[in-house]
C-alpha cells in the first residue's frame, strides 16, 4: 500500500479552478465515501482550504486509484479530466509524504509560515477519523505531519510576525486606503513597533465589517482590534454567532462591536472603511447589488475596500468594476512581498521537514519487512512442529522430558539460524531499495505474498516499530493532459506505510 496525492493549489491553479473544486465541510464526508467505493483505495483524507484542495489516499494500485480520484472530483466540480489535469499535481509514496509535511510546515502556503494550515490539516484528519476513512497508514501519516508543523512553529521563527492571509489582506486594504504602515503586518506590540521605526503610526481604520463568524472571522476581528479599529460589525447568516463573536471582541479588546444578520449587510458596508469576507459559503455572499446599495448610501469620503478571503469567492466579481470599490482577493495576494518568510527561517523549516521525512521513511521501510520476517518465522515453526511430530512417531520410546529437550533443541537451532538474517534484513530495510531484501526472503523461502498479511499485528511486531506498513517507495506521478497520470519509471509494478476556512 502506498500514499497517493492528487491536488490543486494557489501555486498550480487560478482562483476560478480552486473554487470549482473547493469542498465544504458538509460535502467532505460524501466525497470521501465516494473515494472509498474504489477497490484500489482503502483510506482517504481530503484537505480543502482557500488555497488548496488535496486528496490523500492509501492505494494498492496507482492508476486505478488515480482514475477514481479524478472521477469523484470531476463529478463534484463539473470539470473534465483534461480541465483538472492542466492545473493538478500528483505525488506518490515518498513524494506524497514529503508534500504533506511541507504543507503542514506552512512552506507551501500563500503566506509562508502561517499557522492556519496546521488547524486545517487537523480538521481534515479528524473528519477522516470520524468518517472511519482513516486507517493505520493515514493515522500515522497525519499525526506525524502535525508533529512536523508544531516543530517548525516551535523551533523556527517562520511565523514570528504572525502573518496570515487575513493580515496580508488587511495590509493591502490599508495600503489602498492610505493608512498602512510598512510594519503593519507585524503583529507585535504596537508601542514596540513604533519605537523601532521611530515614528507614530498613521491614522488607522475607523470602521470595519467582518462577514463570517467562523475561525477566519475570529482571526479577522482580532487583527482589526489590534490595529485599533474604532467600530466593528460582525455579519453572519446566524445572528447569534455574529453577536457571540462581537461580544468576545468587545470584551477582550475593548472595541465597540456588534453582531447583525445578512439583511443588515448593505447598511453596515455604507459606513465601513473595509469589509472582510471570509465565510465557507458556496456562492456569493456579497452581491453586486448589495455593494451598489451600500455605495448609494455611503457617507464616508473614501473608497470601499473589500477583502474577499473566501473560497469559493464570497464577493460577486462584478463588484470590483463599480467606481469607488477595490476588491482584494486571494488571486491578488499572490507574489505579495508580505507573504514571504525570512530565508534563514525557511531553510530551518525545510531542514526539519527533511529530518522528519527521513525518520518516517526509515520506520516505514523497517515496518515493511516485518510481516515477511513474521511469515518466515511462522513457516519455520511449522517445519519444526512437523519434524518433532515425525520424530515422536519414529522414536516412540522417548519419555516426556526427553521429548521436550529434543523439541527445545530443534527450536533453538532454528532460532539461531534465523536470528542473524532477520535482524540484518530489518537493518537493511531502511536503506535505499531495502524492499529488495524482503522480496529475496519471500523468493528464497517460497513465502506467499498473503502469508505475511495473514500474521496478526501482534505477531508481526508493529507495536514494536510504532509505525504503519507502507509497501515501497515509488517515483512521483506526473499529470498529463491525455490522462490523469503516468508514474515515470515506477508505475504500478513497484512494491510499495484543528480548523479554519482559509490557509
Amino acid at each position: 500500500m502506498s500514499v497517493l496525492l492528487f491536488g490543486v493549489s494557489h501555486r498550480s491553479a487560478p482562483v476560478e479552478v480552486l473554487e470549482r473544486l473547493a469542498v465544504s465541510d458538509h460535502d467532505r464526508p460524501k466525497l470521501v465515501d465516494a473515494l472509498l467505493t474504489s477497490h484500489a483505495i482503502s483510506e482517504a483524507m481530503l484537505v480543502s482550504t482557500c488555497n488548496r484542495v488535496e486528496v490523500y489516499a492509501v492505494v494498492d494500485a496507482f492508476h486505478p486509484a488515480l482514475e477514481a480520484v479524478g472521477s469523484v472530483l470531476g463529478d463534484h466540480s463539473g470539470m473534465t479530466v483534461n480541465e483538472m489535469t492542466r492545473h493538478a499535481y500528483v505525488r506518490y509514496s515518498e513524494a506524497a509524504v514529503e508534500h504533506l509535511f511541507t504543507v503542514a510546515a506552512g512552506l507551501d502556503s500563500l503566506v509562508v509560515g502561517e499557522q492556519q494550515i496546521l488547524g486545517q490539516i487537523r480538521n481534515a484528519y479528524l473528519n477522516a477519523d470520524d468518517n472511519k476513512s482513516a486507517g493505520r497508514v493515514l493515522h500515522e501519516l497525519a499525526q506525524q505531519a502535525l508533529r512536523v508543523g508544531k516543530r517548525v512553529h516551535t523551533e523556527t521563527g517562520i511565523d514570528r510576525a504572525g502573518a496570515s492571509v487575513v493580515s496580508v489582506g488587511l495590509h493591502r486594504a490599508k495600503a489602498l486606503l492610505g493608512t498602512a504602515d510598512v510594519h503593519d503586518v507585524d503583529t507585535r506590540d504596537t508601542e514596540a513597533r513604533d519605537a523601532e521605526v521611530g515614528h507614530a503610526r498613521p491614522a488607522g481604520l475607523r470602521s470595519a465589517v467582518v462577514v463570517g463568524a467562523g475561525a477566519m472571522g475570529g482571526l479577522a476581528t482580532a487583527h482589526l482590534a489590534r490595529d485599533g479599529v474604532d467600530e466593528l460589525v460582525v455579519v453572519n447568516r446566524t445572528v447569534a454567532k455574529a453577536r457571540h463573536l462581537a461580544a468576545n471582541v468587545a470584551t477582550n479588546h475593548g472595541v465597540a462591536a456588534r453582531g447583525v444578520g445578512l439583511d443588515e449587510l448593505p447598511a453596515a458596508m455604507a459606513t465601513a472603511d473595509v469589509v472582510v469576507a471570509c465565510t465557507g459559503s458556496v456562492g456569493s455572499v456579497i452581491s453586486v447589488g448589495e455593494v451598489h446599495s451600500a455605495l448609494a448610501a455611503r457617507t464616508v469620503d473614501a473608497p470601499l475596500v473589500i477583502c474577499d478571503l473566501g473560497l469559493p469567492r464570497n464577493v460577486d466579481p462584478a463588484a470590483a468594476r463599480l467606481p469607488g470599490v477595490h476588491v482584494v482577493d486571494i488571486e491578488g495576494l499572490r507574489g505579495d512581498s508580505e507573504t514571504q518568510a525570512a530565508e534563514n527561517d525557511t531553510l530551518a523549516a525545510r531542514s526539519i521537514v527533511a529530518a522528519e521525512l527521513a525518520d518516517y521513511l526509515t520506520h516505514q521501510r523497517q515496518a515493511e519487512v516485518t510481516p515477511t520476517v513474521a511469515a518466515l518465522r511462522h513457516r519455520a515453526a511449522e517445519v519444526v512442529e512437523a519434524e518433532i511430530l515425525r520424530l515422536e512417531t519414529r522414536l516412540p520410546g522417548l519419555d516426556d522430558p526427553q521429548r521436550d529437550e529434543v523439541a527445545k533443541a530443534v527450536r533453538r537451532v532454528v532460532d539461531k539460524l534465523l536470528h542473524a538474517p532477520t535482524v540484518r534484513v530489518k537493518q537493511l530495510a531502511s536503506t535505499p531499495n531495502g524492499d529488495h531484501y524482503a522480496e529475496a526472503l519471500r523468493e528464497l523461502f517460497e513465502l506467499k505474498p498473503g502469508a505475511a498479511e495473514s500474521v496478526s499485528a501482534a505477531e508481526s511486531g508493529l507495536a514494536e516499530t510504532g509505525h504503519a506498513t507502507q509497501s515501497g517507495l515509488a517515483e512521483t506521478g506526473h499529470v498529463t493532459q491525455s490522462g490523469l497520470a503516468e508514474t515515470g519509471r515506477q508505475g504500478e509494478s513497484g512494491r510499495p506505510m484543528t480548523p479554519g476556512s482559509g490557509e
